[in-house]
C-alpha cells in the first residue's frame, strides 16, 4: 500500500484551530452529501478523467493533483490504474489528513504537500505527466489563472496532459447571471439544507470567478498548449471539463 508523506502537517490543536476544525467538519459533511448525491456530477467527471488517462497518460504516469482536498474521488479513480507516482497539494491540513487515508490503497508512492497551489506551481521543478485541477482554479483572478496554466505547461515539459474542471459562463453572460443560475438549482439540491445551500451561495459570491468557455480555451493556448478542447459539460451547465496538451 502507498505511504503518504505528511511530515509538514502539524497535529497540535489550540482553541482557534479547534474552531476551524468544527467549521471544516460541517463543510465536509455538506460536501460529502453533495458528492454522494452526485449533485456536481463527480461520477461522470472522474469517469471521464479516467478515460483521458487511459488514452493519453504513459505507463507509470506521474500524477499531480492540484487542490486535492480529501482526494476521495481521485483515489477511487486511480487505485486500479498503472500510476507510478501521486502528489497532492492542498491548503487544508485537515483535508490532507483525510487524503492520506483515502490514498493509502494506491499502488504507488504518495506525497501530500500543504500549501498554496499557485505558489507551489510557480516554483515547480519536478517531472510530471498529468496535472489535474478540479473546481479550484476559478478562485484565482483571470491573470493568476493564466499564470498557473503557464506554470502547468512548463511543469509538463511541453508534453503530458493538463486537465481542469471549472465553472464556465455562457458567452455574453456575467458573473451575477451565473450565480443566479446556481440559485435556481435549489430544488434539485434537496440533499442539502436551506442553511447549507445559502452558505454555498455566500461562498460562491465571495470566491468564485468563472470564465467563458472561449476564455478557458484561449488561456490554455496562450500558455503554450497546442491543443485545447472542452470534453464535458455538466448537465446543469454550471461547469465544464477541459483538456490541454501538445
Amino acid at each position: 500500500m502507498a505511504s503518504a508523506s505528511t511530515e509538514s502537517m502539524p497535529v497540535t490543536m489550540d482553541t482557534k484551530v479547534a474552531g476551524s476544525q468544527d467549521m471544516f467538519n460541517r463543510e465536509l459533511d455538506t460536501y460529502r452529501r453533495v458528492v454522494g448525491a452526485n449533485l456536481m456530477y463527480h461520477r461522470e467527471v472522474y469517469g471521464l478523467l479516467r478515460g483521458l488517462l487511459i488514452e493519453q497518460a504513459p505507463a507509470s504516469f506521474r500524477f499531480l493533483d492540484i487542490a486535492c482536498g480529501d482526494a476521495g474521488a481521485s483515489a477511487a479513480m486511480l487505485r486500479t490504474m498503472a500510476i507510478g507516482n501521486y502528489v497532492g497539494i492542498d491548503l487544508s491540513e485537515a483535508s490532507l489528513r483525510l487524503a492520506a487515508q483515502a490514498l493509502d490503497s494506491l499502488p504507488c508512492p504518495v506525497e501530500l504537500r500543504c500549501g498554496d497551489f499557485a505558489q507551489a506551481m510557480a516554483k515547480w521543478s519536478e517531472p510530471v505527466d498529468v496535472i489535474w485541477i478540479g473546481m479550484s482554479l476559478h478562485h484565482l483572478p483571470t491573470e493568476a489563472k493564466a499564470r498557473l496554466m503557464r506554470d502547468a505547461h512548463r511543469a509538463l515539459g511541453g508534453l503530458g496532459l493538463f486537465s481542469i474542471w471549472e465553472p464556465a459562463l455562457f458567452e455574453g453572460e456575467d458573473r451575477a447571471a451565473w450565480l443566479a443560475r446556481f440559485s435556481r438549482l435549489r430544488d434539485e439540491w434537496s440533499a442539502v439544507s436551506d442553511e447549507e445551500f445559502a452558505a454555498m451561495e455566500r461562498h460562491m459570491l465571495l470566491a468564485d470567478f468563472p470564465e467563458t468557455v472561449a476564455t478557458w480555451l484561449a488561456m490554455g493556448r496562450d500558455a503554450g498548449f497546442s491543443h485545447a478542447e472542452e470534453v464535458f459539460m455538466m448537465p446543469n451547465r454550471m461547469g465544464r471539463v477541459f483538456r490541454y496538451w501538445n
